[in-house]
């Protein structure tokens, strides 16, 4: 199929597109500083946890270090990592692998 200009900034529409929405986790990390239940009530109200998940998700933040709470695109998760660290707790959005 030849190639012609439309065809070729479509492509590059959708390259730009796909980068944008490289899939993310949000990255909660462990600290000796905030509480279980501030822990489990910032992932209930922020990413919408119930609050087994929010336990669970606490306790392997507490023994693992870190963990991936939530997954999705940057610009889903950056707001909910600006609102966890707000709260005090330390977090990140990265780029999956």
């Amino acid at each position: 199929m030849p190639k012609n200009d439309t065809h070729t900034e479509s492509r590059d529409e959708t390259d730009t597109l796909t980068t944008h929405d490289d899939p993310c986790s949000l990255i909660v990390w462990n600290d000796e500083v905030n509480t279980f239940e501030w822990v489990i009530e910032t992932l209930m109200e922020v990413c919408g946890h119930s609050h087994e998940q929010a336990e669970q998700c606490s306790y392997i933040i507490h023994f693992q270090g870190k963990y991936s709470v939530k997954q999705g695109s940057y610009d889903e998760l950056k707001p909910q990592c600006d609102a966890i660290t707000e709260r005090g707790i330390n977090a990140t959005v990265e780029v999956m692998a």
